[in-house]
């Protein structure tokens, strides 16, 4: 991309997010903020990590989204007898008599790990240690994995029978945490309509690999002012129950808060999200716009919280509000 300056970048970068956006939504109905949540970490080379349960459309919003950005798409079913090397690869013999390294499907720009907890911890760990390194290490050998890359994990909130759920440690590589929601009942009603017929949708490719690589440089570039940075390192330190300025609701309800990752993702994020809402440079609403997705699951409740049934998000609701 040659632009004059990061005014007309960021400018490009907020037209290229609607057209997105619009195809997108010639699939799928609703979901405009899960669309872009999932838009916001890819452009901030984040990981999302997709809650809801069975039927809402997370497997077809990924594959549409793949569609769209023109990348490589693989789909992994996690199940309890899946190895790492059923995701990463392995070495074969050839006919040579010599072994080859055999790619596995993470190999590709956008995986979607569906079912994340139904496979074992050590499955698990092989593609966050791919998430966090973005190589894979096979017979001393390393292997880069094709930029961009990011991994789209679902869950089944409902379904816990025979399933390894994620520790906190692993839960913290994702950028974001997206609840999704069922669809209202307007959005439902156009959903019926639209998939009951047989009816071929065809979606275009709106950016190219290098076009996303180019927006995600553009988005670390973008200036922040001190207060906000700041308000984004106050906002996660007042989860933390230790913290002697932590909120009565931190104190009462948190027995571990966010770690500077959650710093780190509030920031990059709320750049992002200024920038497609365009604006050159995020300020306090643009870091409370993506305060939910990014400290949800960096929040271990303690007994008191599950007792009163107080969720993670109505707590996050709580530290913003004070």
């Amino acid at each position: 991309m040659n632009y004059k300056s990061d005014v007309e970048a960021v400018d490009a970068f907020g037209v290229k997010y609607r057209e997105l956006c619009k195809e997108i939504g010639k699939v799928i109905v609703g979901h405009e903020k899960i669309v872009e949540d999932v838009l916001i970490s890819i452009f901030s080379r984040g990981h999302c990590l997709l809650i809801g349960v069975p039927g809402l459309a997370k497997t077809l919003l990924v594959n549409t989204v793949s569609q769209t950005l023109g990348l490589a798409y693989n789909r992994i079913q996690f199940t309890p007898d899946l190895m790492p090397s059923d995701i990463i690869g392995h070495d074969i013999l050839d006919e040579n008599r010599s072994f080859r390294f055999l790619k596995g499907p993470l190999f590709a720009n956008i995986i979607l790990a569906d079912e994340i907890n139904r496979t074992p911890p050590k499955t698990q760990s092989a593609l966050l240690e791919a998430m966090q390194e973005k190589a894979v290490t096979v017979g001393g050998k390393r292997f880069v994995l094709d930029n961009p890359f990011f991994v789209l994990a679902t869950q089944n909130p409902i379904e816990q029978e025979g399933t390894y759920p994620l520790p906190e440690a692993q839960l913290d590589r994702f950028m974001f945490n997206i609840w999704v929601d069922y669809p209202t009942y307007e959005e439902e009603l156009e959903i019926v309509k639209s998939t009951t017929f047989d009816k071929e949708v065809k979606l275009n490719n709106i950016l190219t690999a290098e076009e996303i690589i180019d927006f995600q440089k553009l988005v670390r570039k973008i200036p922040i002012a001190d207060n906000v940075l700041e308000y984004a390192v106050k906002l996660v330190s007042t989860t933390r129950p230790d913290n002697p300025k932590a909120p009565n609701v931190a104190k009462e309800y948190i027995v571990w808060g966010a770690g500077p990752r959650a710093s780190q993702f509030l920031v990059i994020g709320a750049k992002c999200h200024a920038a497609i809402h365009g604006k050159y440079s995020p300020d306090i609403e643009d870091v409370r716009a993506v305060a939910a997705p990014v400290l949800r699951h960096r929040i271990v409740r303690n007994y008191k919280a599950e007792a009163e049934g107080i969720t993670a998000d109505e707590i996050v609701k709580r530290l913003l509000n004070t």
